[in-house]
């Protein structure tokens, strides 16, 4: 059964689970959670806060593809704050 599952690719792979810690902005968590693709990074994350004991979650991804994760992840940091100014802190009303 190994040279099977080696060959038809049913071994699953071992995938590396990094915590990502927030960055904390007027209250808000951001999670910067760039995804790889084709050779680059997608910004994407997202935006939780704890309102009266329920954690509320925005997610999003963004068309914009950069040549790193680091790149990918600042600019997501900018556009959330960004979002959360404009939005003047009511993302979940």
């Amino acid at each position: 059964m190994g040279l099977f599952s080696r060959l038809f690719g049913s071994k699953k792979k071992e995938q590396d689970t990094i915590e990502i810690q927030p960055y904390e902005y007027k209250g808000f968590l951001i999670y910067q959670e760039a995804q790889p693709e084709g050779g680059q990074y997608r910004i994407a994350g997202r935006i939780t806060k704890n309102i009266e004991g329920d954690v509320k979650e925005h997610h999003f991804i963004r068309s914009d593809v950069l040549s790193s994760q680091a790149d990918a992840n600042e600019f997501m940091l900018t556009k959330a704050k960004m979002f959360i100014d404009q939005t003047q802190g009511k993302i979940f009303n």
